[in-house]
């Protein structure tokens, strides 16, 4: 006998423990209505404690709601109408649980703190946050319920005005009636009509107070709605971009929309209720005037709301995929921007069409502050216009540009030094549409990140570094551009170590040691130690305009030339911890001083951009090897080469550390042709014994 059947024959104190196991986290009309389904799940094969299951485990969850939907969808009848309704609330409700707890193990996953310290913290703000939407649902739901009992109040009121109407109308006809009828029939009428003014001076007092009372209890749902709004724009929405930026200088990804958009179509949802009920509210007014504050409490209430709804709509068009922040002209680029309420505020029925448009700086300064800068552009953009798309499987809105293309450039006059990589520009995403049948129109616009545009690969690198400088510094709510000259030195180093390890595609990061040898090459000192770099800062133009001295680059153009080597043929033995890599020539000699002739190390060249250099106890360093030397033979065989060479630094055999990398040997001659093999020496008159 399936469980459930046997659960609906228990009684007393068993059938209240069986209740008591149900309520807002799992409804036992779910339990009810999908208990054939419930009971089919092999729920017991998913370890809790194992987070490898939390794919099967969504699995799971996504059936469950689909179930729950296809449940809803098919009721019948006027029981089966509220069925529907609850069914496919608590549908809503399971989806949205799934949302959460994706965006939750995401989070927790991409910070360096605790795991389940981070979980514990995130789930209580969320938590709270969907506290707060359980009071507005409730707020809303009882002032619907006051503006029903008014409505049906003032019809009441209306039908009794009439009653008082006819009753005058009744006295005035008595005028025409001879006296001793007259007489007999007035003292009833006008009894009659005292009562029913006495009663309407009341009532209309009693209507003027319930006015007053639901103007006050939407004054209160306004207040929570606004506050709960700030939290989830000007907090949630904005880390989320903070992190999309961050993720521009290789940080972890800034996470989807799910969660975000869930919240925000709920905010919409609470707001067009209460909306719609203070239109209601404002009919009634019209209906029966009644002399008294209502009037101007309805008109604050209406542009309070209207208010709000424009705050929400115009702060969630947003762009879920950033255009390239290094922008090659000629070249094909993608973008996509997302309206987060536009499938609840069925914005798709008719759907709006995207703009881009490429702006500058001031050009962006302006429009922030609403200056006139219609049709202003500093270039023209192919394939700029997108019709967004409703997807409703998952409930979006986008617009997806998947073929546009910079055909030029209008750069502005340059200030003092900067150079052309050093000019930002940004994507002006612009689009109109209508909300509730044409009652509100909103022009909505949303910038891209600043955006460095070339037309030269050889301008990649000086370009980056203005990108990575900015998304690194920039402050949340800023004019368009504007970022610190100056930044303290440990800030820089975890850019600088976010930005290497994302080219790299390794968990090994810049190590202590690494950091105090950069923060001697960028400030020109070797005498620097950890306790004096850290309150050292360094400029913009440190970083990435003044050459280093005696050389002919900068800071930024010598650690990009690092990275640029590492990530193209280094990786591997990057990631096996076999380069050393950040040491100077002086610390190089010192290091291998002590060791057997023989022993070797890997370090980047100070003297060339891109560099590797091998150090070692007889020869000291090698010429610097780069890209284009790797392209011809592997850094693994060239050491594979060198007899001399026998152990890395410290003392670790270098077959050990290089043999899984060398080339495996030329099979035997084919078609009677040997090929012949590039092998390394270096010629023994320059070996120093």
């Amino acid at each position: 006998m399936a469980v459930w059947i046997q659960a609906q024959q228990l009684q007393g104190d068993a059938l209240h423990q069986m209740q008591s196991l149900y309520g807002q986290h799992f409804p036992i009309e779910v339990r009810h209505y999908l208990s054939q389904w419930l009971e089919g799940q092999l729920w017991d094969v998913i370890d809790l404690e194992n987070p490898q299951e939390e794919f099967k485990a969504k699995r799971l969850l996504d059936s469950l709601i689909q179930e729950l939907q296809n449940k809803a969808e098919h009721q019948v009848g006027e029981d089966g109408f509220l069925l529907k309704i609850k069914l496919g609330h608590y549908a809503s409700q399971a989806r949205m649980t799934a949302a959460l707890w994706s965006w939750l193990v995401r989070e927790a996953s991409n910070s360096s703190s605790p795991v389940g310290g981070m979980m514990d913290s995130m789930s209580q703000k969320y938590q709270q946050i969907n506290q707060v939407f359980e009071e507005l649902r409730l707020l809303t739901q009882d002032t619907e319920n006051d503006l029903r009992k008014l409505q049906h109040n003032q019809e009441y009121f209306i039908i009794q005005y009439q009653e008082s109407l006819r009753i005058q109308a009744q006295l005035t006809s008595l005028a025409t009636l001879p006296p001793a009828d007259r007489q007999l029939r007035e003292p009833t009428l006008l009894s009659k009509r005292a009562t029913v003014e006495a009663w309407l001076t009341r009532e209309a007092n009693t209507l003027q107070k319930y006015r007053l009372d639901l103007a006050e209890k939407h004054q209160k749902s306004l207040q929570l709605l606004r506050k709960q709004q700030t939290i989830i724009l000007d907090d949630e929405l904005i880390h989320w971009k903070r992190r999309q930026q961050l993720a521009g200088n290789g940080g972890p990804p800034e996470g989807g929309l799910d969660i975000l958009q869930s919240w925000c179509e709920k905010l919409a949802e609470t707001i067009w209720q209460n909306r719609q009920q203070i239109r209601r509210a404002e009919h009634l007014r019209q209906q029966l005037p009644i002399p008294g504050p209502i009037e101007e409490l309805l008109n604050d209430l209406n542009s309070t709301i209207t208010d709000i709804i424009s705050a929400l709509v115009t702060s969630t068009f947003i762009i879920e995929k950033q255009p390239p922040q290094v922008l090659k002209t000629q070249t094909k680029f993608v973008a996509t921007v997302r309206l987060l309420v536009g499938g609840k505020l069925n914005v798709h029925m008719n759907p709006p069409q995207v703009k881009a448009t490429i702006i500058s700086e001031q050009q962006a300064k302006a429009l922030l502050k609403n200056e006139n800068t219609r049709n202003d552009s500093s270039g023209e953009i192919l394939n700029n216009n997108c019709v967004m798309e409703y997807h409703q499987a998952t409930g979006t809105l986008s617009a997806n540009f998947r073929n546009m293309s910079l055909k030029r450039i209008k750069r502005s006059d340059r200030r003092g030094a900067e150079s052309v990589t050093e000019e930002k520009f940004t994507i002006l995403f612009e689009s109109q549409f209508s909300v509730g049948g044409n009652e509100l129109v909103f022009q909505v616009k949303t910038l891209s990140l600043p955006v460095v545009v070339i037309v030269h690969g050889s301008q990649d690198n000086n370009a980056t570094a203005t990108v990575l400088w900015d998304n690194a510094f920039a402050e949340p709510g800023r004019v368009p551009f504007i970022v610190p000259d100056k930044v303290l030195w440990p800030q820089l180093c975890e850019a600088l170590n976010m930005k290497y390890k994302a080219e790299v595609q390794s968990n090994r990061g810049l190590s202590e040691e690494n950091l105090v040898f950069l923060a001697q090459k960028a400030f020109s000192s070797s005498s620097i130690n950890p306790d004096d770099y850290r309150g050292m800062t360094m400029t913009w133009s440190q970083f990435n305009r003044e050459s280093l001295p005696g050389r002919n680059f900068t800071f930024w153009q010598w650690f990009d030339g690092v990275m640029e080597l590492t990530k193209k043929h280094l990786k591997p033995h990057w990631n096996d911890g076999a380069i050393l890599g950040f040491v100077n020539k002086q610390q190089a000699q010192d290091m291998l001083m002590s060791k057997p002739n023989g022993t070797f190390l890997l370090r980047f060249s100070d003297s060339e951009i891109g560099g590797i250099t091998i150090a070692w106890r007889m020869v000291w360093n090698l010429m610097p090897y780069t890209a284009k030397d790797f392209s011809i033979r592997s850094l693994a065989d060239r050491i594979s080469d060198l007899n001399h060479l026998l152990f890395l630094y410290p003392d670790r055999p270098k077959d050990e550390v290089f043999s899984k990398y060398y080339t495996p040997p030329l099979s035997k001659a084919v078609d009677g042709y040997v090929k012949p093999q590039i092998k390394q020496v270096v010629p023994e008159a320059d070996l120093i014994t």
